[in-house]
């Protein structure tokens, strides 16, 4: 019998891995697979949302979701047509996820932090035809923004809405309370069920097919405008359901869920996932706050927790820390960046999180297709990002598509059930990222060892070329982060007029530690190539970052760019 370990090894030398094939994938739908925990676990709580005092079990949240599915049938939504989500993490974020599911609607989740040309950038590309939104979200009004965007609101007098910038938007919803032109509240919405409504639902609900696409993801954009990555049910069903069950998540346990809903971490790492197992779901805000989230794990005894590495420094750092018992916790992931060692030490001994599991995908693949295993290293847990996930295949290659050996960095290619549908209306991008046999091209740098565990090296476009020599910021962070007075690094190039590009470093310092950038040159000088030693550091309290808690390097590199008047 080959063992666990065995059966994730690359085989002859050479950097490409086969997940098991056991256990088999899950052949059901998102309906199909919340009728069925509903049904097998009715009294299990689902979902909570702490900030609201909102606690349903299974059988009351999969009623909300009928409940809502009929509204929007009542609305004109079919089968196929685009429903968008612009909100933080609400009820109505994760009631509408599994209500449009229901009845074939493709969920368009929006990111929170858009303003309004993204906005309506989004709405036009999907053709959303019903969109859902907050009032607000911190510096966002989204209210104010859509309103600004179709002024025609503020004389509308009832019917499909016919706006000139938004065309295909027939609907608005909105999550306040109160009358607003050319909108409805979500209870407005909810009352439009019938039992006539809901069974039809439920009707269509049993004729979809699990590799309908029935969820688009904006990537970030960093580099042109967003693709709206589509994914299906067999896409995010199956690999929600392999991450929960790597970390070892057990029906009826808790999971707390300080991330956004409208990425992947949140919707399908953590939602999907927990309803696959029938675990349960705690949100402790609308965004993560940290003092928040730990009176959340300490009143639900949360089991699990998912945050990137700032979530948790910020958690650990709070001076009511040691207010909470957090004894609960023992799994979750750490995601979405680079973990320091020291960071890990905290997390494993002062949160209790002894089998946190590291993580590593992209949007493209529904996310997973990398996460470490409870009983690993933890050294293993923090150079790498684990190993292979079931029914997922991966190889490194070289600028010619051809397999590396092991332990050579390459590009890092993904194949299997997780594989994007591709990117919504964009063919040609599609074709661009997906090889004819079905390999995803990452655009990740990588290697494998011989046990089968990845590293992420870089990203193929932060490549700096200083000179012609070619460096990979990723390589130079992980030799900072051996310095003890940094908490957070961000390497990234700048124009150079002598050498084409020169190195920068963002530096986050520990907190009551301090060190200049000459002290942090001179523990470079003679550990690493001279041209690997930044030549621009500077010390910041904060990164610019995403929602889900990405650094932006192009943001920073813009910062810099203009601060020492740089030409690109």
């Amino acid at each position: 019998m080959v063992s666990f370990a065995d059966a994730l090894r690359p085989q002859g030398g050479k950097s490409i891995v086969i997940g098991p094939q056991e256990p088999p994938l899950l052949e059901v739908t998102i309906p199909e697979l919340l009728a069925a925990t509903s049904q097998r676990l009715p009294d299990q709580m689902a979902v909570v949302f702490a900030d609201k005092n909102i606690r349903w079990c299974y059988q009351e949240f999969y009623g909300l979701t009928l409940q809502m599915a009929a509204g929007l049938l009542a609305l004109g939504v079919e089968r196929g047509d685009r429903v968008g989500i612009w909100s933080p993490n609400r009820w109505e974020w994760v009631v509408l996820q599994y209500a449009s599911a229901q009845i074939g609607a493709i969920l368009v989740s929006i990111n929170p932090a858009y303003r309004r040309a993204e906005l309506e950038y989004a709405l036009n590309k999907t053709e959303v035809s019903v969109l859902m939104l907050a009032e607000h979200f911190k510096s966002s009004q989204y209210i104010a923004m859509i309103e600004d965007l179709a002024p025609e609101l503020a004389s509308h007098t009832g019917g499909a809405l016919g706006l000139a910038k938004l065309p295909h938007l027939k609907h608005l919803v909105h999550m306040g309370r109160g009358d607003r032109p050319g909108m409805m509240t979500t209870q407005n919405l909810m009352q439009l069920a019938t039992v006539r409504l809901i069974e039809k639902a439920k009707e269509i609900g049993a004729q979809l097919d699990r590799h309908d696409p029935i969820n688009i993801q904006f990537t970030s954009g960093t580099t042109g405008a967003p693709k709206g990555a589509t994914l299906t049910h067999a896409n995010i069903i199956n690999n929600g359901r392999f991450t929960v069950e790597r970390m070892g998540l057990q029906q009826g346990e808790m999971l707390c869920l300080p991330v956004p809903l409208y990425h992947c971490f949140g919707m399908v790492m953590g939602s999907l996932g927990c309803v696959a197992i029938g675990a349960g779901l705690v949100f402790p805000g609308e965004a993560f706050e940290p003092l928040a989230t730990l009176k959340a794990i300490a009143a639900e005894k949360c089991a699990a927790l998912y945050s990137v590495p700032t979530m948790f420094l910020s958690m650990l750092d709070h001076e009511d820390f040691s207010q909470f018992d957090i004894s609960s916790l023992r799994t979750g992931i750490m995601a979405g960046a680079p973990c320091p060692m020291e960071v890990m030490k905290r997390v494993t001994e002062e949160m209790n999180l002894r089998e946190i599991t590291i993580a590593y995908g992209m949007t493209e693949t529904s996310p997973v297709s990398f996460q470490s295993h409870p009983d690993d290293r933890l050294e293993m847990r923090v150079s790498t990002v684990g190993r292979i996930h079931p029914h997922v295949s991966v190889k490194i290659v070289d600028e010619a598509g051809e397999i590396l050996p092991v332990g050579k960095q390459g590009e890092l290619w993904t194949k299997g059930y997780s594989v994007m549908h591709g990117y919504w209306a964009e063919a040609e991008k599609t074709e661009a990222s997906i090889t004819k046999d079905g390999w995803m091209r990452t655009g990740d740098l990588a290697t494998l060892d011989e046990n089968g565990f990845a590293r992420i090296t870089g990203r193929l476009k932060d490549m700096v070329i200083r000179g012609g020599e070619n460096i990979y910021p990723r390589e130079i962070e992980e030799f900072l982060y051996r310095h003890p007075a940094i908490q957070q690094v961000q390497v990234f190039g700048v124009p150079d007029k002598k050498y084409g590009e020169e190195l920068c470093a963002y530096i986050i310092l520990n907190k009551g530690m301090a060190a200049s950038e000459e002290d942090i040159r001179d523990f470079c000088t003679d550990e690493i190539a001279h041209y690997k030693i930044p030549r621009y550091i500077r010390i910041v309290t904060a990164m610019p970052m995403t929602v889900t808690g990405k650094p932006q390097k192009f943001m920073m590199r813009d910062e810099m760019i203009k601060a020492l008047n740089l030409h690109p």
